[in-house]
């Protein structure tokens, strides 16, 4: 069935103001002059489906047992990742105008606007898969779109263990880190595995502690009784309204947390984490994108300047506030882990750098490295 035939009968079927089966589709088909017969009768009432309903023909794929993003490049190029790489799968559109449609409809359904005039859409859907999608006007080959899976369960150490993500000692050392309320920022790559690790260690913090996180969208659902969580809102279609990080991190101070997390720190929210680190609310924690754990000044130094904060106060903020980063990775199949922990270590010229304490190599076997004595009293752990 051609799309401009599919579009005539599902406006058709709007107006009739109900519910639609089978025998209203055989009814559209006959008023619209289209062919009527059981073969058509099918294969229209299934368009529709897959076009009307949930995610289309991708809906299928997000419930595939261990997939985290599905990607779509145009209309012939349909991609999952399930932990090991992306994936080609035999899922194709008849058009870009079926693939733009579709993320109309989803942005829609998130409340968002998606077309011409906005030619690009970054939200969470109702069921909490995160969207993002960009027209085929500023992209080749054609509309693409991006759905981030949420976790179906959560994960714990013992399960990160199995998985050979991390080894005994690591394991030990992060329980340690958590008990201890050890300031840390989890930094990696997109996809490295960061929002997964950080829900794992909250999810160790003790019942009797109040846990408020703020994210940009919600990904962050830790296994824990006492959590609050709070996220962004973009401005409406009059361009007000929006909510931003900086906005939720300055709440989040006056609701009494134990524990402060932010989901991603990406801007100018970077100064009030470490000015709220630096006012009592020890164990704070957050994800920021880094190469390694030796870039992470030079990253959190950017960040701090579009807030305004100078290079000398970021440093200075920096050396008070956080005591270690951790880093994960992706390996070239796909596997995902703990590649590094660094400490934080202030030099004589009051510069903050992250020295490496426990170093992690391909095959998830953790050793000692040079600023391991500093690590073992943060996390307690001796060996």
């Amino acid at each position: 069935m051609r799309d401009d035939e599919l579009e005539l009968l599902r406006g058709w079927l709007a107006t009739r103001g109900r519910n639609w089966g089978p025998r209203e589709v055989a009814q559209g088909l006959d008023r619209l002059g289209l062919v009527v017969s059981d073969a058509s009768v099918l294969a229209a009432t299934d368009a529709l489906r897959r076009t009307s309903v949930g995610a289309g023909p991708l809906e299928a794929l997000l419930h595939i047992e261990g997939v985290t993003d599905v990607l779509v490049n145009g209309a012939e190029d349909v991609f999952i990742d399930r932990g090991a790489g992306l994936e080609r799968v035999p899922v194709e559109f008849s058009s870009d105008d079926e693939v733009r449609r579709l993320a109309a409809r989803l942005a829609a359904s998130a409340g968002r606007r998606l077309d011409d005039a906005i030619p690009w859409v970054d939200a969470r859907l109702p069921d909490g898969t995160r969207l993002h999608a960009v027209l085929a006007c500023l992209t080749e080959p054609g509309t693409c779109i991006s759905l981030r899976v949420p976790a179906r369960r959560s994960m714990s150490l013992e399960q990160l263990r199995a998985t050979g993500s991390i080894d005994a000692r690591t394991a030990e050392v992060l329980a340690g880190m958590m008990a201890n309320k050890v300031a840390f920022l989890v930094t990696g790559g997109t996809g490295s595995g960061k929002t997964t690790l950080l829900g794992v260690l909250l999810s160790l913090i003790p019942d009797d502690q109040r846990i408020v996180i703020v994210e940009d969208s919600r990904e962050l659902n830790p296994d824990h009784p006492h959590t609050v969580r709070m996220e962004c809102r973009p401005a409406n279609a009059e361009g007000a309204g929006a909510v931003t990080m900086t906005d939720l991190v300055k709440q989040a101070l006056r609701m009494r947390p134990d524990r402060l997390v932010v989901g991603e720190v990406r801007g100018p929210e970077l100064c009030d984490l470490l000015t709220a680190m630096n006012t009592g609310h020890e164990g704070g924690c957050g994800t920021v994108h880094a190469n390694s754990v030796a870039d992470v000044p030079a990253r959190l130094e950017a960040l701090a300047a579009l807030g305004g904060m100078s290079s000398d106060a970021c440093h200075a903020q920096m050396g008070a506030a956080l005591d270690a980063v951790i880093h994960v990775r992706r390996g070239a199949g796909g596997q995902r882990g703990v590649g590094q922990i660094g400490v934080v270590r202030t030099g004589d010229d009051g510069r903050i750098r992250i020295a490496e304490a426990l170093a992690v190599d391909t095959y998830g076997r953790s050793r000692p490295s040079t600023q391991w004595e500093l690590l073992s009293e943060l996390s307690g752990v001796r060996s």
